[in-house]
């Protein structure tokens, strides 16, 4: 079974619960669950990935996917949305092996448009969060219930809570077209909605603005904000927590961070997160920032803050999570805007040390098969223009297996794991089913 690591403020059974609300299918919403471990949500074993694999790659390309989710076996939904300022999105059923649409939902009301999510409920449903619109589905694709969210403004996914609570945020970053300066992002808030008939149950306004998606860990949410970790607790309504708050960016030219990671009794992301609307097929080069990229670790029990640089470089770029490998207690961050990924070695007291270092363009969410010690990462191919799917061993560092995909994109998305180490591999541009032999 993987250690899937305590990471609560106190261990018990919130941390324990935290995939609660979820289906219990191996990937059943993005990053596998609510602590964006990156793992396998059913704990299933995973083969093993030998040095040289041979890679079966199928692609299909179609415009704007954002992700799958994976329920029973044969089960595989895909998120797609359109292009502008107000567009809807749709889900389908592929099926696993050809991609072919098993099943269409037609479009469902949208609103601004940002990469939106996708989830498997415990209850047996699926649940949309994009725009302005979350809607519930059912495993045929008919829509059970739909509403529309506060602010006209995109709702960058949302968390279930182990009481099967819905919980999602606006997003205060810019949109493609729609700069908007760091002096005029607007705070955001957190609304829960039950899911039923997705009324809203209740509201928190945050104290600032927020561009990464949130995490959970049972019944706690955390927020990584413009300058602040945040965290706001969870007991049939939201509770304040306004003692929490961990101040990360500390010095001239860093920019806010990303998604985090909750393990081993910490928060987890890379910041340097501007610039990513300079995006133009890659993001290698549209860095903004001018300190080093780093990985910030936030201990969640005191809201102590410590750093470690990933690359010393000027120009550092990231729009996702770090991995946090609890059994091997490693943490590999990345930097896409200088083409560098690194791992490191995490000690009792949280310290880092390097490990290994590679020259890698990768930009996506990570995927970990953990029982093979191998992570799943992209290494998009500028000359080519081509995104390339990488296996790594995540001890050494070193290659295990490479595939092209037929996606011209650099994947700033979510990848998902089905059965027997088959990997879905979204890049905007193109949904790729990679097996691995």
């Amino acid at each position: 079974m993987t250690d899937r690591g305590d990471t609560g403020p106190e261990a018990g059974p919130d941390a324990g619960d935290a995939d609660a609300g979820y289906w219990s299918g191996p990937w059943p919403g993005e990053d596998g669950g609510p602590r964006r471990l990156g793992v396998p949500a059913d704990a299933s074993p995973t083969p093993a990935i030998g040095a040289g694999a041979a890679v079966d790659v199928v692609s299909r390309t179609d415009p704007l996917v954002t992700m799958v989710v994976t329920r029973d076996p044969g089960q595989v939904y895909l998120l797609r949305n359109g292009m502008g300022a107000d567009v809807t999105c749709s889900v389908e059923q592929i099926d696993p092996d050809t991609l072919a649409t098993v099943a269409d939902s037609g479009p469902l009301a949208g609103g601004p448009m940002w990469p939106g999510g996708l989830a498997a409920h415990a209850n047996g449903s699926l649940y949309v969060v994009f725009g302005n619109h979350a809607h519930r589905l059912d495993a045929e694709l008919r829509v059970l219930a739909s509403a529309e969210l506060p602010r006209h403004r995109p709702y960058n996914s949302f968390v279930i809570l182990p009481d099967g609570t819905l919980v999602t945020k606006d997003f205060a970053g810019s949109l493609p077209g729609a700069p908007v300066a760091p002096e005029a992002r607007v705070p955001c808030e957190l609304v829960a909605l039950e899911p039923d008939a997705l009324t809203i149950v209740d509201r928190i306004a945050l104290a600032e603005p927020s561009i990464a998606r949130i995490s959970s860990d049972g019944a706690h949410v955390y927020v990584v904000g413009d300058t602040s970790l945040l965290r706001v607790g969870w007991s049939r309504g939201f509770v304040a927590d306004p003692g929490f708050r961990s101040p990360y960016r500390t010095e001239e030219g860093q920019t806010y961070g990303w998604d985090c990671v909750l393990a081993l009794g910490a928060a987890w992301f890379l910041d340097n997160g501007d610039g990513s609307t300079n995006f133009d097929g890659t993001f290698r080069g549209k860095g903004v920032s001018t300190t080093p990229l780093q990985v910030i670790r936030v201990d969640l029990a005191d809201g102590s803050v410590s750093t470690t640089a990933v690359c010393d470089a000027a120009g550092g770029l990231i729009t996702n999570p770090p991995m946090v490998d609890v059994e091997r207690r490693i943490v590999v961050g990345y930097g896409s805007g200088n083409g560098v990924m690194a791992a490191f070695d995490i000690a009792d007291d949280g310290a880092l040390t390097p490990r290994w270092r590679r020259d890698h363009d990768h930009a996506a969410h990570l995927l970990l098969l953990p029982g093979a010690g191998a992570l799943v990462t992209g290494d998009h191919d500028r000359e080519r223009m081509v995104e390339q799917v990488v296996v790594v061993d995540i001890a050494t560092g070193f290659e295990l297996a490479r595939a092209d995909t037929e996606g011209p994109l650099q994947s700033a998305v979510f990848p998902a794991l089905g059965w027997d180490a088959t990997v879905y591999w979204c890049s905007l541009s193109t949904v790729s089913r990679l097996r691995f032999g």
